[in-house]
């Protein structure tokens, strides 16, 4: 044990006191979170050019309405408290409809977008008031280089469903000053459930919850998982293949047992992701106590957290090493690590349907197998809905069986592989050697 303990801290120092651990632990989130990061920096600094949509009302209902709804829009929600123009400016141009050379017009709008003198058109139906057995007729187009994400698409499409709306209702007889309160639209507030308060014994309200809570510590913590995976166990199979080709692994050998060796690589990785997760975490918590999101903080989750991380780099760095012990050259190294990082890679492509199903049948399976269940349990954990007690503990059990087969295992091939020179990297040979030894 002692011999193992020194190989471990030796692995520890030799990595936390680099700078780019200490570089790698600030980056390594902001990385990961880039894309919000710049959301939140860029959103008060969006293109306010002004943006010409063209429209080509056929049906003679919609276009002077439209162009008031852009003006009310441009007079109230594109300044902001200082005056400052903050969005862009919807200008509505009415366009005469050619009903002879209907496409001509319509590739002459769209040669106007290329240029620049328009940023998009909009084609509305003759007969979009009352959509009959001609769909064509009724149907209302956005043209535009980018349509499907262009956010004018997605308001224009609400005035003119308004104006449609209205004006279905005054020809059925409605008083035009009713038919705001007929169409008015009452949102549906997501709450979580009632509850008995543990100290007084009172019914505690449901409170609102919203998205970002649902998906937000699952995403954190499922970012989180895989970062500190790729950073303790990953780099094992990099350095195990570097000791064996400069014949470090054959010095140490002299000294310990295989066993020893691989034992405190582990050990190690293990150490160091402990590290940067007790970083992570107590900053993570701080932050959002300092913000005010206090009551967001799933204080119940961390424990598991760091149960299942122990378990999943132990179990995955146990495999790294033995497959580090095989290769012979960073070309093998690189062949065999991905394959390996598959368990990592899987539940971050199953992220929103777990998020959104965590009792699930695909969320609940997925969480029992004991390669994903690191991830995919402590996920499900962080969501609010209550998980059944038993999974979390079966998933745990099913992790520490798995990783002491891996750990077995990996030793086995450890022994026979480090001090193997030129055999080349072969599935077939590592699988015998975890067999036979």
């Amino acid at each position: 044990m002692r011999k193992t303990l020194t190989i471990a801290r030796r692995e520890y120092k030799a990595q936390v006191r680099t700078k780019g651990f200490v570089i790698g632990l600030v980056l390594a989130p902001v990385i990961m979170s880039g894309s919000l990061i710049a959301m939140a920096i860029f959103k008060d600094h969006a293109d306010t050019t002004d943006k010409v949509i063209a429209v080509v009302d056929r049906s003679g209902v919609v276009v002077e309405a439209l162009t008031a709804a852009a003006q009310e829009r441009n007079s109230t929600a594109i300044y902001n408290d200082d005056g400052e123009k903050v969005r862009p400016a919807y200008v509505i141009e009415a366009v005469e409809p050619d009903t002879t050379r209907p496409e001509e017009q319509r590739l002459a709008l769209s040669d106007r977008v290329r240029t620049g003198s328009l940023h998009a058109f909009v084609d509305i139906g003759p007969e979009v008031l009352h959509p009959g057995e001609n769909p064509d007729a009724g149907r209302i187009t956005y043209h535009s280089d980018n349509a499907a994400m262009d956010e004018v698409r997605g308001w224009i499409k609400y005035p003119i469903n308004n104006i449609l709306r209205g004006r279905r209702l005054a020809e059925a007889g409605v008083d035009e000053t009713e038919a705001g309160s007929i169409l008015s639209w009452v949102e549906v507030d997501p709450m979580g459930l009632a509850s008995i308060d543990e100290k007084t014994g009172e019914v505690r309200d449901a409170r609102r919850t919203s998205e970002g809570e649902a998906i937000g510590a699952p995403i954190a913590l499922m970012f989180l998982m895989f970062m500190l995976t790729m950073m303790g166990a990953v780099p094992l199979l990099q350095a195990v293949m570097e000791e064996k080709s400069q014949r470090i692994a054959e010095v140490m050998l002299g000294s310990v047992t295989p066993s020893q060796f691989m034992a405190g690589k582990v050990t190690g990785g293990v150490a160091v992701s402990l590290t940067a997760a007790a970083v992570y975490v107590v900053v993570g918590v701080n932050a959002m106590k300092r913000a005010g999101m206090a009551d967001f903080i799933p204080y119940d989750v961390i424990p598991w957290f760091f149960a299942f991380l122990v378990l999943s780099i132990t179990m995955l760095g146990s495999v790294m090493a033995a497959l580090g012990s095989a290769c012979n050259d960073a070309k093998e190294a690189q062949s065999a690590t991905m394959p390996a990082l598959i368990p990592l890679m899987i539940p971050m492509f199953t992220l929103m349907p777990i998020a959104m199903e965590p009792n699930g049948t695909f969320a609940t399976t997925l969480s029992l197998i004991p390669i994903f269940t690191p991830t995919v349990m402590v996920m499900r954990l962080a969501t609010p809905v209550t998980i059944p007690s038993w999974q979390p503990w079966a998933g745990l059990a099913g992790v520490a069986a798995t990783t002491l087969l891996a750990v077995w295992a990996g030793g086995r091939i450890f022994r026979v592989a480090i001090l193997m020179q030129g055999k080349p990297f072969n599935l077939a040979g590592i699988v015998r050697w975890a067999i036979r030894g």
